[in-house]
């Protein structure tokens, strides 16, 4: 359950993207992105952008199917954006899919990847911490501070944890080896922020936050613990030197392999 409004959302579509904006202007386009392998902050902004069109698109044509997302991923469909319009043509492109999301509201049914959040909220929020995500990695490239608002970490780690329970998260597969079975937890802690348990003892996994009244207070298989926005890049596989991890490390390299799977679509 998303813990932002919709409104706060779309607030933030163009909040975050002015960050990025505001970061990149005379920036050497050219400068590599360590944390995307093989992009450089060039290729990062333009597939920002061309999240943000393509995500528009699919709201704004009350597409039923998915829609083929060519821009967001191959590097010669914004060529032609020259490097000194890419902070214009971002802060165009965030602004028309925050107007587009709000036109349509929250419940408009759409396509989306997750077809039990088949709604135009389930883009406004995606859209949201895609863009804090790749700020971050922009903020890494340049050698800029990043910072992320405490309630847009919280909502983005717990967007993960909600991802984390579908099926392509945890079936067993050829090359895919299963996460449940007794005994495997996980707690992420966020001193001051949040604190959650993932479950991985049932026939599906489950996530809560923490309650050391409950039978859960025993000590977890897995313990992550770092500031909310550290927990946050950890998750996704971004620096996060402030993170402490404890207990079974093949388990939580497992689940970050697993819970990740949506990254490399």
């Amino acid at each position: 359950m998303a813990s932002l409004t919709f409104d706060d959302y779309c607030h933030a579509i163009v909040s975050q993207t002015d960050l990025l904006r505001s970061r990149i202007r005379g920036a050497d386009t050219a400068t590599p992105v360590s944390t995307c392998p093989g992009w450089d902050l060039g290729r990062l902004l333009r597939h920002v952008g061309g999240d943000h069109r393509w995500a528009e698109e699919v709201v704004r044509t009350r597409a039923v199917e998915p829609v083929p997302g060519d821009g967001v991923d191959d590097p010669a469909a914004y060529a032609h954006v020259g490097d000194d319009e890419l902070a214009d043509w971002l802060g165009a492109g965030a602004a028309r899919l925050s107007a587009t999301l709000r036109g349509a509201g929250p419940v408009a049914r759409v396509w989306t990847p997750a077809h039990e959040q088949s709604t135009a909220l389930f883009w406004a929020r995606r859209m949201t911490h895609e863009t804090a995500v790749h700020r971050a990695d922009a903020a890494l490239a340049t050698g800029a501070e990043f910072t992320l608002d405490d309630r847009l970490a919280v909502d983005a780690v717990e967007e993960w944890l909600e991802f984390s329970t579908v099926p392509e998260a945890y079936e067993p597969g050829p090359q895919a080896p299963g996460l449940l079975g007794a005994r495997r937890t996980l707690r992420f802690q966020a001193p001051g922020s949040g604190d959650w348990l993932v479950d991985l003892t049932g026939d599906r996994p489950a996530w809560r936050p923490w309650s050391a009244e409950a039978a859960e207070a025993a000590e977890a298989t897995v313990t992550v613990r770092g500031p909310v926005t550290d927990l946050l890049l950890f998750l996704y596989r971004r620096p996060a030197p402030a993170v402490e991890t404890r207990g079974d490390s093949e388990l939580l390299e497992l689940w970050l392999t697993r819970t990740g799977f949506w990254l490399e679509a």
